[in-house]
């Protein structure tokens, strides 16, 4: 009897590089094309965080890409329930989380304190005040909607920074759940940094944000 085969690769790019995310994605779709063995099926999911491998491996007519957002309410509360106590109420993490497991974790780890993981945040993008001075008038007006990096005059190159370090997912068209895994995010919800084609990561991505620009 034919075996079925399956690949789930998380992150692989952080460990290889992105400059290798085309390549090693075409290297998934030739075992798929041309396997080892004899196999029923082959099925390849690879996932990252990394917002730059979406246009470049994107562009290929052989990828099919569908985008993963943060945890939906009622699967990030059984989470939140399993988090020890002491902690804050559910609202407030669902309010500086959004449902993002991840940053879940560096609350936690962080004493339940949001200045602390915005200032990690902070250092580990690289939100220097010579970035915040550079860029305040898009970031200044993008803290209070992230739409305001759609406006055709909002340079390529700040829009192509803030994919780089994470900070934002840009064009997020549809909220037809065909195009996502799971379940889509809101088609609007400034309270946790979601606009209608760009959003913040996080909530803790957007106070980062806003706290390097306050110095």
């Amino acid at each position: 009897m034919e075996e079925a085969s399956r690949v789930l690769v998380d992150e692989v790019f952080q460990a290889i590089g992105l400059d290798k995310a085309e390549v090693y994605t075409k290297t998934l779709l030739n075992l798929i094309e041309y396997p080892p063995g004899s196999y029923e099926r082959v099925v390849a999911i690879v996932t990252t965080s990394e917002g730059l491998t979406r246009g470049r491996v994107g562009r290929h007519r052989w990828a099919l890409l569908r985008p993963m957002w943060n945890m939906g309410r009622r699967g990030f509360e059984e989470l939140y329930e399993r988090v020890p106590r002491p902690k804050p109420p559910f609202e407030d993490a669902w309010r500086l989380t959004g449902g993002n497991p991840d940053a879940l974790a560096k609350l936690y780890q962080a004493g339940w304190s949001a200045e602390r993981v915005a200032t990690e945040y902070i250092v580990g993008k690289g939100l220097t005040p010579g970035f915040a001075a550079r860029w305040r008038r898009w970031l200044e007006g993008a803290v209070e909607d992230p739409d305001a990096l759609w406006d055709p005059d909002t340079p390529g190159e700040l829009v192509e920074e803030l994919v780089a370090r994470n900070l934002i997912v840009y064009s997020m068209y549809s909220r037809d759940p065909w195009f996502w895994v799971d379940e889509p995010p809101p088609e609007r919800d400034l309270e946790l940094g979601i606009g209608r084609y760009v959003a913040w990561q996080t909530p803790l991505h957007r106070e980062a944000v806003r706290r390097a620009l306050t110095g």
